[in-house]
């Protein structure tokens, strides 16, 4: 049996070695008995007749992207794939999250992370290179003899039958499998193509939310020696706010920095923008703003259009399913689109466990279990993530001081939403 995972990014190459393992050890496919060494990572390499490809219409993976923040929630899934240890060395363990008025930095709000985050959870609060998680994930991919990566495949129809999917490429090549996993990001191809019966709300962006997203990465010897600390810094006010983090072993800063703007920008998050702009929106504000804009590199600067996405009340049909950003993309405020994306790939391999991939029956069922347990997470997280951008951006002062009060209240016994989440033992109904 095969699996067609459309997209190799994160989502898609997690959801690869979650069902590599997985399938793998599946008692209810005839597959080999784990042995004594069951739990070790030299279980991946067991003989199966599941194959995983994945279809990547990139002709390499690159050094894109910047930072992404992965909680308790997205480590315990690299933890059952054996791959903690390995991100753990590539990343930053921050000690808290501070939020600071834009101007004077004075802590508005805090969270606690570092050691005691790590205790509660079960797991650590890491900030990650996109280009290092990725290449960890690659590696691992390609080691693995049950997962293909054909890379420079880019997918533009399928037809699902009632034992297979069939999936055409761009050059004329063609693909089939038991399974279509659509892992292909907001511009998801296949989620544009499922019939309007088999989905109903196809996630088109509801309107552009009148902010845009600048991004961008400076090396950490650009900055004075006492910067900052180990800490993810969020300074917020008169309608913008801008996020600023260490990456790689302190070695490089990330920022993030929204800006409420009349004219939308071009949706994607690779578009370049005068630095010169960047710097206009964000003139003024505190010093450790400031100083990061002015050390990044003029021409590495980009901004992208953000676009409220509706939560989908569908993800599957038959033979095929959506998972990460293809199903349910949500504003960067929580930042947990791609910690969406990783608890999916282990929720989506438990589902399929124990199926029989070759019933057309037996297949449904699990994907509608695995969207079943997903939609109302991936839902929350993408309506408070709209509601925590309002937040930021709230123009009065006394407002702003007050809301971040309330913030505190109203989070003592809700902080835990996102990291107690553990997709490795989650009841599933």
């Amino acid at each position: 049996m095969t699996v067609l995972i459309v997209g190799a990014g994160i989502g898609g190459l997690t959801t690869a070695l979650c069902l590599a393992k997985s399938l793998a050890i599946s008692p209810d496919n005839n597959l080999a008995k784990p042995n004594s060494e069951s739990t070790s990572r030299a279980k991946s390499t067991r003989t199966t007749r599941h194959k995983l490809v994945l279809l990547e219409q990139a002709p390499a993976f690159t050094e894109a992207g910047a930072g992404l923040q992965c909680g308790a929630n997205a480590m315990q899934v690299f933890q059952h794939l054996g791959l903690a240890e390995a991100i753990h060395k590539l990343a930053v363990q921050p000690e808290r999250i501070e939020f600071s008025h834009f101007q004077t930095g004075q802590s508005l709000h805090r969270v606690p992370l570092g050691a005691s985050y790590e205790q509660r959870f079960g797991a650590p609060y890491l900030h990650i290179h996109r280009a290092d998680l990725l290449k960890i994930l690659v590696n691992e991919a390609q080691q693995n003899p049950n997962i293909r990566i054909e890379l420079n495949t880019k997918v533009t129809s399928f037809e699902e039958c009632e034992n297979t999917v069939k999936v055409s490429a761009e050059d004329g090549r063609q693909f089939e499998g038991a399974l279509l996993v659509a892992s292909d990001g907001v511009k998801s191809v296949v989620r544009e193509r499922l019939t309007p019966q088999t989905l109903a709300n196809r996630n088109q962006p509801t309107s552009f939310t009148g902010s845009c997203a600048w991004r961008g990465v400076v090396p950490r010897d650009r900055l004075p020696p006492n910067f900052m600390d180990k800490v993810t810094h969020n300074f917020v006010g008169q309608g913008k706010h801008m996020i600023v983090y260490y990456l790689r072993r302190q070695e490089l800063i990330n920022f993030v920095g929204v800006v409420e703007s009349k004219t939308s920008q071009e949706a994607s998050w690779m578009s370049r923008a005068p630095w010169q702009e960047l710097q206009q929106d964000f003139n003024g504000w505190y010093s450790t703003v400031e100083q990061v804009i002015n050390a990044v590199d003029k021409d590495a600067c980009f901004k992208w259009a953000l676009h409220a996405y509706k939560p989908l009340n569908n993800w599957s049909s038959k033979r095929i399913t959506l998972l990460g950003d293809a199903a349910h993309a949500a504003l960067p405020y929580m930042a947990s689109g791609a910690a969406m994306a990783i608890e999916d790939a282990r929720v989506l391999a438990r589902c399929l466990e124990s199926t029989d991939l070759s019933s057309q029956t037996e297949l449904a069922t699990a994907l509608q279990r695995y969207q079943a347990n997903r939609i109302p997470r991936t839902s929350r997280v993408q309506k408070t993530s709209k509601y925590l951008g309002k937040l930021y951006h709230i123009q009065n002062e006394l407002l702003l001081r007050s809301a971040f009060w309330g913030l505190r209240n109203f989070t003592a016994g809700r902080e835990d939403f996102l990291p107690r989440y553990n997709a490795n033992t989650v009841a599933l109904h």
